[in-house]
């Protein structure tokens, strides 16, 4: 019979646990608080222990902590009712074996008992990852989001910090793949290395390869000095390659040998050097796809797809925008010195209903434009871009459009929107220059870019 140990202040919570998990078949004892939690883990030697974070005197944290200095081989599960972004991630650096939100899903326990249970049979004694000492990192542009799929993404983030392993991140434009990389690199014990990040999308692949890798003096007309690349500068820390699906076939053999040597030349020169960096990919791309259409290198893809990261499309967690438009709205007044901290319930009803095709970046984007037109602390529906989009859908939608005219349409009301600069068109659209210029009408495509 398994045994388990329950710690929780919260005495009816300790109870209902103890009573579905003895109708389990396991044997159980309680304690109620983490003093008591960690003289009873001394005592019994539980297999698995399942406590409350948040306690007076010692939290589950720092329980799990003392804990795992004398038993690494105990499996911890942890439960909070403050499911936040930086207790999710410590949890997991912490070597926690999974981290869940109250009320508990009984269901959900039972299914991670059983494979906890399982792990245990295939190794008695399981290598506990030693607790990172790095100080929890606030980003200017923090993660967002208690929805199921950024919990995931949390946990991730807090497994894979605790090594250089190689990262995909997959998902839509304007989804923060580049803010999943930042919580990776800046929660990791290299958070004082650089993070260097490149959009693969910006040059073309001469000066995309000695952007990666630098150049020697002379090695091609213009190298008028040698000159360091991202690999280089990047030291021990991270290199952020965004929109990786989009270098060329000839840069892809080169990326691999990189990944698999760990070294490199630069252009024109002789020296090979190393390369100490975590690489972390970003994609908007189906990169299997593209595999199966001999677009992408196989052997490349999954040496970028040792740990893989799906970043949701605002679509699919709706149950995040209160919180996402509370930060966004702090950030943008911040930068404008303005006041506008407040929706109004009808306005907060619209932003729930909209799609969100750009994602984050076109919410954003929303809010901003709303914060500079609104005539008060409050966004109203009528300041909101979105309100006659949304007027004029209710009462005739054209079912029979395809994708790629909503698509065209969109991109010209951004470009009449920023006045004709593609530049700024491209960067609210969450896309490159020649993306945007190869989805315009011919008509547009034949007037002189701006």
């Amino acid at each position: 019979m398994h045994r388990v140990l329950v710690i929780d202040d919260d005495a009816t919570a300790r109870r209902t646990l103890e009573r579905f998990l003895t109708r389990e078949g396991f044997a159980v004892t309680t304690a109620g608080d983490g003093n008591q939690g960690l003289l009873a883990a001394r005592v019994d030697q539980p297999e698995i222990i399942l406590s409350d974070i948040y306690m007076p005197g010692m939290s589950g944290l720092e329980l799990q902590a003392k804990i795992q200095e004398f038993a690494p081989h105990i499996n911890i599960l942890l439960m909070t009712g403050q499911d936040d972004m930086p207790t999710t991630v410590k949890a997991m650096q912490q070597g926690a074996y999974d981290y869940l939100t109250k009320p508990i899903n009984l269901e959900r326990l039972k299914r991670i008992l059983t494979r906890m249970i399982e792990t245990q049979q295939l190794s008695e004694q399981l290598d506990m990852m030693k607790k990172t000492e790095a100080e929890e990192y606030k980003l200017d542009n923090v993660l967002v989001g208690r929805s199921p799929q950024m919990q995931e993404i949390y946990k991730i983030i807090g497994s894979v910090t605790r090594s250089r392993v190689t990262v995909l991140i997959e998902g839509e434009s304007g989804t923060g793949k580049e803010l999943i990389a930042r919580a990776i690199h800046f929660n990791s014990p290299w958070k004082d290395e650089p993070f260097i990040a490149v959009n693969c999308t910006a040059l073309v692949e001469t000066l995309l390869e000695s952007e990666l890798f630098g150049h020697m003096k002379g090695s091609f007309t213009g190298a008028i000095a040698d000159k360091r690349g991202k690999f280089e500068l990047a030291r021990n820390g991270t290199i952020f390659l965004d929109e990786i699906g989009e270098i060329s076939q000839t840069l892809q053999v080169k990326l691999l040998r990189v990944l698999q040597e760990r070294e490199f030349e630069r252009v024109g020169g002789e020296k090979t050097l190393p390369m100490n960096a975590r690489i972390i990919a970003a994609t908007n791309r189906n990169l299997k796809k593209e595999v199966d259409e001999g677009r992408f290198r196989e052997d490349l893809y999954y040496r970028l797809n040792v740990v893989s990261i799906k970043a949701p499309p605002l679509r699919e967690r709706k149950e995040d925008i209160p919180i996402l438009v509370t930060s966004l709205l702090k950030r943008i007044n911040e930068e404008l010195h303005t006041k506008v901290f407040k929706v109004s319930e009808h306005a907060m009803e619209l932003i729930q209903k909209h799609h969100w095709s750009g994602n984050v970046r076109e919410l954003e984007n929303v809010l901003t434009r709303s914060v500079v037109l609104s005539k008060s602390d409050v966004i109203e529906e009528s300041v909101l871009p979105i309100a006659s989009e949304h007027r004029n859908s209710a009462k005739h939608y054209d079912w029979n459009r395809s994708l790629a005219d909503v698509d065209r349409e969109h991109i010209i009301r951004v470009l009449e929107a920023v006045h004709g600069n593609r530049t700024e068109a491209a960067r609210i659209l969450g896309i490159s220059k020649p993306t945007l210029y190869a989805k315009l009408p011919v008509t547009k495509r034949e007037e002189k870019p701006k």
